[in-house]
């Protein structure tokens, strides 16, 4: 079977997704607040015929940079403002037929029971489109918002993790795929035999089980990871189905593509079957010289103190105390090392202040920027699809929604030209989409 390339649209339930200079663009729609909004970005990646939708989530309003909330909440940076994903993603799933829904859920503050019903309930709603993107929580703010002084540290929070998923898989698992019976005649409305107690009981959790929600369309949601550590990369060659990538540069893409494949393999699984999936920010011209013109608006309206507030809080460490413009010194932070080290590297291979790699942070915590004409983009694109970077990319705004409409009405019909992308979808859950099995075959704990 031909290899097919993958897209997904990255979103946070909020004004900003990763550019922060995107809420001030003449062009952004500031209705975030409002279902149509929603409903709007969903319906345009189904008609550009997308794997998904993909919201990202932080669980506090920012207040590592300085130490309270006041410079995030003036500047509108990220999380500053949001909506309860799971709600978004309801609402988009509503209005949608195909698309898939992947939402972000802690495995800090939040149990397996309660997550397993969730996403084994979005998955029956949307006809089996749901995707869990599974992240440790790792800020102050946050741990203050569950009524904790501190965060756990970052190897506590993989343990913890990895309880968590397997609690989970456990639980959505609980239900044999043919449990529900539902014979009106006979009175039977579920057979006992095929749903399993899992009596978990571990160092984090205890659940006994069954999940009350019967086994959902998937088998079970599509589960996607971020690792960019190596603590994180080894957890997400265990469990993810698809992998979310930051790195701006090309050979670092490849670096870390042939790396976690690797790590999949040595974890006895399929590396086909685990997708790795770059992020970028597209500005898209009919021109290259309009393309360019959009890319300058936009970066020259990246504030580097608001790309510090967040760096601050992907780190989990208050940048505020340092020189500006002086190089990035040689620290260590608790939070997302991996993007840290990015951030570091480029300080150091450019000759970078904080202050340029602030303002780097603010046009897009560091995602490539592909610009140009949609034959450009496709180039860009299909180099690194063929080039052993990606499987796929996910999609980010620096205008909302017009850099949708603009990649949906331009490049993909491109892509499609190329016979890298589908022209119509192929199946009905997100599963399919991205070529995976369903998940019927792991026998749940008895």
């Amino acid at each position: 079977m031909t290899r097919e390339l993958h897209l997904g649209g990255f979103q946070i339930a909020s004004h900003v997704a990763h550019s922060h200079a995107a809420w001030r663009d003449p062009g952004s729609q500031l209705d975030f607040l409002d279902a149509k909004h929603w409903t709007r970005i969903g319906r345009t990646l189904e008609r550009g015929k997308f794997d998904f939708v993909f919201f990202a989530d932080l669980l506090a309003v920012p207040t590592n940079y300085g130490g309270n909330e006041r410079e995030a909440l003036r500047r509108g940076t990220q999380a500053s403002a949001t909506l309860e994903s799971s709600v978004v993603a309801a609402t988009i799933a509503g209005v949608t037929e195909r698309l898939g829904i992947a939402l972000t859920k802690s495995t800090t503050y939040f149990h397996p029971f309660d997550l397993a019903r969730l996403f084994s309930s979005l998955d029956h709603l949307s006809g089996g489109r749901a995707a869990w993107n599974i992240v440790t929580s790792l800020s102050r703010a946050e741990a203050q918002n569950f009524g904790q002084d501190l965060a756990l540290d970052h190897d506590s929070r993989y343990e913890r993790a990895e309880e968590f998923v397997s609690a989970f898989v456990q639980l959505v698992e609980s239900w044999d795929p043919d449990a529900l019976v539902l014979d009106k005649d006979a009175g039977i409305f579920a057979d006992p035999d095929k749903v399993h107690a899992i009596f978990h009981e571990g160092k984090y959790f205890r659940s006994r089980g069954p999940l009350p929600t019967p086994r959902s369309p998937q088998g079970r949601p599509v589960l996607i990871q971020a690792g960019s550590s190596t603590t994180g990369k080894n957890f997400a060659a265990r469990w993810a189905d698809a992998i979310f990538e930051i790195d701006p540069t090309a050979e670092g893409r490849r670096a870390y593509y042939e790396d976690v494949k690797s790590l999949v393999s040595d974890a006895g699984r399929n590396p086909d079957g685990v997708k790795v999936l770059p992020s970028f920010i597209p500005f898209v011209g009919r021109s290259r010289a309009e393309a360019e013109d959009k890319q300058a608006r936009h970066n020259e309206n990246a504030d580097p103190i608001s790309g510090l507030l967040t760096l601050s809080v992907h780190t989990d460490h208050d940048f505020s105390v340092y020189d500006l413009d002086a190089p990035i010194e040689d620290i260590e932070v608790s939070g997302t090392r991996g993007l840290f080290e990015v951030a570091r590297g480029l300080s150091r291979r450019d000759d970078l202040s904080l202050r340029d790699i602030g303002k780097l942070y603010a046009q897009g915590v560091l995602l490539p920027q592909f610009v140009g004409t949609a034959q450009d983009i496709a180039d860009q694109i299909e180099d690194g699809f063929h080039g052993g970077e990606a499987d796929g990319f996910i999609l980010s705004a620096a205008q909302t929604p017009g850099t949708f409409d603009d990649f949906v009405d331009l490049v993909v019909p491109e892509l499609q030209r190329r016979n890298l992308f589908r022209r119509e979808y192929r199946g009905a859950t997100l599963r399919e989409h991205l070529g995976l099995e369903p998940a019927f075959d792991l026998v749940p704990a008895r």
